[in-house]
């Protein structure tokens, strides 16, 4: 049975006040960093309108070297989160925003296919640990009631920036000829100094751990603390797993193989998005503005769906239906084809909404059987093999649409990833012993 959620009349003053106040203190905090990072990742999408003409790479190249990212990504997650779960988030954050902005930034000065593969792998090591620590961050300071709503919140973060990052895209790619430079190079350029920004404000106002908010009254700390203690210890009661363990766990991986389908569908569309719109007839000045359409019916979307997940305590099927929906509207696309731009920009919103309103409910999957330094391994590992598919699913795309010249077929094969994730996330299935004992400490 769905565990039971508590009304309002049933949550005290000091648990409403408390929660308010740490989701006001962080959550722009961490936000603005994910709007960073998501602003990183689909401006190569922009570039590429311009950039693969002018460095005369092939789509095949391009989707490889953009999934290159996912490599150093890989590679990074795990040493980056257990380091983080040490030193604290504070640090840890904060050199990841620096170091990734700095590398962003010189992502304008590729000059061939090596350089290219060079600067994406180093961006992916740059920017390793920092959405796996915020996983980990947040289960330090949210209660697992509101943690799927929290994480809805964090992650709109990106599809704002999805939304707002191809317009701004378009009007940076403007600045061609500017100081000798090409307009995508200014793009990299100008948009690797935001996480730069957020990495200074980062060190100066995070907080690493609850009894160090000095922001928050003593009885909101403890209270916090203690609910937060009383959670640990009932996962623990259930199964307390250590780093090893965790790794071999068969759940824990069904969930990996979920999140690879999810990453190679996902970005295959970030990354080509601006080029699929292209593909439609529309015109190079309206190309960041009509990409930016299925971001913002996902925004929407993604609020709602984690809201109502946590206010049912269900997370399977909210996973698993979020992702058929991703797979229909990417099916939906090939069966209509580029002569029906119209029908076919109503379905790559569907699918957008999709995939992005499965991911603030599937990470409330490991975060609620993982505790310490367990959480911090196992999150890492989901994210760094499950955005493996990240690099797949660009990769897959630009070799199809090279081969057929046609984006139909690109599209089907991004549509196998939702499916894989729906039929692994259920096969993972609940643990009932977990959800009965987390329906009794919601209840107190």
């Amino acid at each position: 049975m769905p565990e039971t959620a508590p009304t309002l009349r049933e949550i005290e003053p000091i648990e409403r006040e408390t929660i308010r106040r740490v989701t006001f203190r962080l959550m722009p905090l961490l936000m603005l960093g994910y709007f960073c990072a998501y602003l990183d990742r689909s401006n190569v999408g922009m570039a590429a309108t311009t950039m693969v003409k002018y460095l005369g790479f092939s789509n095949t190249v391009f989707g490889f070297g953009a999934g290159l990212f996912f490599l150093g990504y890989f590679l990074g997650e795990i040493p980056s989160n257990l380091i983080l779960n040490r030193v604290g988030a504070r640090r840890w954050i904060a050199r990841i925003l620096i170091t990734w902005g700095i590398i962003a930034a010189l992502s304008g000065f590729v000059w061939s296919e090596p350089s290219f593969y060079v600067n994406r792998v180093l961006l992916g090591l740059a920017e390793a640990g920092f959405y796996p620590g915020v996983l980990l961050y947040m289960t330090w300071w949210f209660p697992s009631y509101y943690r799927t709503r929290m994480m809805g919140i964090f992650q709109s973060a990106s599809v704002i920036s999805l939304f707002v990052g191809p317009p701004i895209g378009g009007l940076l790619l403007r600045l061609q000829g500017w100081g000798g430079l090409e307009g995508w190079q200014w793009l990299f350029i100008i948009e690797g100094l935001p996480p730069i920004i957020m990495g200074v404000v980062t060190w100066a106002l995070l907080t690493d751990r609850p009894k160090d908010a000095a922001w928050l009254r003593p009885q909101q700390r403890t209270w916090l603390q203690e609910r937060l203690d009383s959670e640990q210890a009932q996962r623990e009661a259930v199964r307390k797993y250590s780093l090893g363990q965790a790794f071999r766990n068969p759940k824990l991986w069904l969930l990996t193989l979920a999140y690879v389908g999810q990453n190679g569908s996902a970005y295959g569309l970030v990354f080509f998005l601006p080029l699929i719109v292209k593909g439609l007839g529309v015109s190079t000045d309206w190309i960041g503005l009509v990409s930016a359409l299925p971001y913002l019916c996902a925004f929407v979307a993604m609020i709602y769906w984690g809201y109502h997940s946590d206010l049912h305590g269900e997370r399977i099927w909210h996973v698993a239906g979020a992702a058929l929906v991703a797979a229909a509207g990417l099916a939906v696309c090939v069966l209509v084809g580029a002569g029906h731009p119209v029908v076919t920009m109503i379905a790559l919103c569907v699918a957008m909404m999709g995939q992005q309103s499965l991911i603030p409910t599937f990470w409330s999957l490991p975060s609620a059987m993982l505790t310490g330094v367990a959480a911090a391994g196992g999150l890492a590992m989901i994210n760094a093999v499950g955005n493996l598919g990240g690099w797949l699913g660009p990769s897959v795309f630009g070799l199809v649409k090279d081969a057929t010249g046609s984006a139909d077929i690109g599209l089907l094969c991004l549509a196998v990833g939702p499916l894989v994730t729906a039929i692994a996330v259920v096969l993972a299935g609940h643990d009932p012993r977990l959800e009965r004992m987390m329906a009794r400490s919601r209840r107190t």
